[in-house]
């Protein structure tokens, strides 16, 4: 098998993903994936679409992950594996679709507006 390679994108991150045959070894950024998301429920997210298809020790995976913070991270790096997969195995689409895993997610942050302190937020008023 041949490396695949896929991307996932989640507010302002970027995940490449490069997918080959192996032991089920996460590499992020030079870095293990327990190194670079101490918290198990990011390790958790990331994991999501293996655990799903149950091969987690099938693939080694390979990726460059830029922008934003970790929880965008994490989205933007399950996104792109769940792509891999699905380009790996075209028929674990829906289960993969059915979980919403191939979904991407477009919310970004509102843009802060001239004459106000955030987005949205006014100046407090004061009638005197």
């Amino acid at each position: 098998m041949e490396i695949i390679n896929a991307i996932g994108r989640r507010k302002s991150s970027v995940a490449r993903v490069y997918l080959s045959e192996g032991t089920g070894k996460i590499t992020i950024n030079k870095k293990d994936l327990t190194e670079y998301f101490p918290s198990a429920i990011l390790q958790y997210v990331v994991k999501q679409p293996l655990n799903l298809l149950e091969c987690a020790e099938k693939y080694d995976i390979k990726v460059n992950l830029d922008g934003g913070g970790f929880t965008g991270q994490s989205q933007a790096l399950r996104l792109a594996i769940a792509r891999a997969l699905v380009k790996v195995n075209a028929e674990d689409k829906k289960v993969l679709k059915d979980q919403g895993f191939l979904t991407r997610d477009s919310r970004e942050v509102e843009r802060k507006k001239p004459g106000r302190p955030k987005a949205r937020r006014r100046f407090q008023f004061s009638k005197r």
